[in-house]
């Protein structure tokens, strides 16, 4: 007898176990939904939202009719006939734990629990490249520093008829928590800021910094050769008109 007792307190609190916690990440300003992340029990009285564990938010009963507390004034909705809410405009001051629960008889219901991060806008980077002399391989390299304002990377991309990055991409965790980081793709050298919410790229094409000098000298040599081809065809058109002229006198 006592352990189908227990075996049924076990399913109970097997039932009544929380959701998995759900993080979710939104750009501040907009608007953040939560939804339910589990089945309405039955004979449940009301749904209640929670902010931190503690902080009463919303609470809704059994026929939709909510009740709204006055921590977000303004800024708390309830979906009509639903018992999810909506957060409008959010603030990095939101950031926490929302949790909604509904009590029976049997107990609480955990029906869902998200943790929130509010992140604002990442700020614009800077791109700067530095020619460093030619080693004694022939070769060259090239210094390229990504910054924002309050944090920077650099690496160095090795020139040899290719262009190449030493070490490979290069990438830091800034102290907001977002990401930096440096690389070279395509023939492009880009540099890419972005947290979990919003990104901003710069990027320099790579090709006419990433030419070797052979490369170079043989465009040079090219040009040599155009232009020489172009002025002997200029001089012979003007024999010729010379040519021409001195005949018709004769």
């Amino acid at each position: 007898m006592s352990l189908f007792v227990t075996l049924g307190l076990l399913v109970c609190i097997e039932a009544r176990e929380p959701p998995d916690v759900t993080p979710v990440f939104v750009l501040k300003g907009r608007d953040l939904l939560l939804k339910l992340g589990a089945d309405l029990p039955e004979k449940f009285s009301f749904v209640e939202w929670k902010f931190n564990k503690t902080v009463s938010l919303v609470r809704i009963d059994a026929a939709g009719e909510a009740n709204i507390f006055d921590h977000f004034p303004g800024r708390l909705e309830i979906p009509e006939k639903e018992f999810s809410v909506v957060l409008k405009n959010v603030q990095e001051a939101d950031s926490g734990v929302y949790s909604a629960e509904a009590p029976t008889l049997a107990g609480d219901n955990r029906l869902a629990e998200y943790k929130v991060t509010v992140q604002g806008p990442v700020s614009p980077v800077e791109l700067t490249v530095d020619r460093v002399d030619s080693n004694s391989s022939g070769s060259r390299d090239l210094n390229v520093t990504c910054r924002t304002h309050n944090s920077h990377i650099s690496s160095t991309f090795s020139v040899d008829r290719v262009c190449s990055q030493e070490g490979g991409e290069r990438s830091e965790v800034t102290t907001s928590g977002a990401s930096l980081q440096l690389y070279l793709l395509n023939g492009t050298i880009i540099c890419n800021h972005s947290n979990q919410v919003n990104w901003i790229h710069n990027f320099i094409a790579a090709e006419h910094l990433c030419s070797s000098d052979t490369a170079l000298r043989f465009v040079f040599l090219v040009k040599m050769v155009v232009f020489s081809v172009g002025l002997i065809i200029m001089v012979s058109a003007v024999i010729t008109v010379h040519l021409v002229d001195f005949n018709k006198q004769q």
